[in-house]
């Protein structure tokens, strides 16, 4: 397989990761409601995304560090607003 269909293959998947927690992000701001959210599943998403972020530096795999980085960033912001929206 070539690089380019690597690097293609891979970004896609990378956008496709950032960016499936954006709607479940928005909902729960727009109506501060988090009970839909599963805590040990987003703690267990969140935990994963930090491994495999490790995993990118310790491997010095760029795209790796930062696909997972953002996902982190996104499902580290559902599970903050899951506990700030917890009593509601």
């Amino acid at each position: 397989m070539s690089d380019l269909a690597a690097n293609l293959v891979g970004s896609a998947a990378a956008l496709c990761s950032i960016t499936s927690f954006a709607p479940q992000m928005i909902k729960i701001w727009t109506t501060r409601d988090a009970s839909a959210v599963s805590l040990k599943t987003y703690s267990l998403t969140v935990t994963c995304f930090v491994l495999w972020t490790g995993y990118g530096v310790m491997t010095d795999a760029w795209p790796i560090i930062v696909a997972n980085a953002c996902a982190l960033a996104m499902s580290g912001g559902v599970l903050a607003m899951k506990w700030k929206f917890r009593d509601r």
